[in-house]
């Protein structure tokens, strides 16, 4: 068992919000939060246009891979953020879902992506701090 929180990104396509959350969070809280994404319909590859937004704050998310929503994946995690998947999310109680009201940056161009962006590392850097214990100075 561990102590590291788990958090589940959730959007249709696994291709833009989620997979831009996910980068977000893994590069702001390194290994104090284990990161997954998913998609209830995931697509061929992730959004072009989410990857250069990214690339612009020194975000790689190149090597991810839309992925799709497993039951394990939901069970697996402490915490559940959808953006836009709907009823398609299986519910477990115990679990914290929160849903992120975000515009879908599909078939956007970079510009129309990077306050969506902005918006999601707004959204992560909260998350952080509430999922992980101020450090303790003994």
């Amino acid at each position: 068992m561990t102590d590291t929180p788990s958090v589940l990104f959730v959007c249709v396509h696994n291709a833009g919000r989620s997979q831009m959350a996910a980068g977000w969070l893994t590069h702001l809280a390194g290994d104090a939060i284990e990161v997954r994404s998913a998609g209830s319909e995931p697509a061929e590859q992730i959004n072009p246009a989410a990857v250069a937004a990214m690339a612009e704050v020194g975000i790689d998310i190149t090597g991810q891979t839309p992925k799709i929503l497993t039951t394990q994946a939901v069970q697996d995690s402490d915490v559940v953020i959808t953006m836009g998947c709907g009823d398609a999310c299986p519910f477990f109680p115990g679990k914290r879902y929160e849903d992120w009201k975000l515009d879908d940056p599909a078939g956007q161009g970079v510009e129309a992506v990077r306050p969506i962006r902005d918006e999601i590392r707004t959204r992560i850097e909260k998350l952080i701090a509430e999922l992980t214990p101020r450090s303790a100075t003994h």
